[in-house]
């Protein structure tokens, strides 16, 4: 390692704070990028610190703040899933809503031309003769 003692710790600091997400300085995000800026050191600083950055390799994907972040991951993925479903099924309803509204204005229609033919036919009510009302019922 070719950083000062100061600046070793610094970065050790950093880490602790950004791996038990307890940021100072950053958004808290585990990236090498927040690990200096968390630090307050340059990027080239930082890199110089070798060992520290295996360190934080190897502490990065099983610290408290990662877990978090994977569940965090993990739910976010769940809850995308249920909204594409939930949209699809709001689709669906819309279609069977518009599919409605079609069979409803065609029997709307429909109704309307009954009606008008029905007024237009004589309202004079013409009564059958009794042989034929007979012969009608055999």
């Amino acid at each position: 390692m070719t950083v000062s003692p100061k600046t070793e710790q610094a970065l050790r600091d950093a880490m602790e704070r950004l791996l038990t997400s307890n940021p100072q300085h950053t958004d808290g995000k585990l990236t090498k990028n927040n690990l200096c800026r968390e630090a307050q050191v340059s990027r080239a600083t930082m890199n110089r610190a070798t060992d520290l950055l295996a360190e934080w390799d190897n502490r990065v994907g099983t610290s408290p703040a990662s877990l978090r972040e994977q569940h965090r991951d993990a739910e976010l993925a769940e809850l995308r899933s249920k909204l594409r479903k939930s949209r699809q099924e709001c689709r669906d309803l819309q279609d069977q809503v518009d599919a409605a509204a079609t069979v409803i204005m065609t029997l709307l229609a429909e109704n309307a031309s009954l009606r008008e033919h029905t007024t237009n036919q004589s309202a004079a009510v013409v009564p059958l003769p009794l042989d034929c009302a007979h012969a009608a019922r055999d």
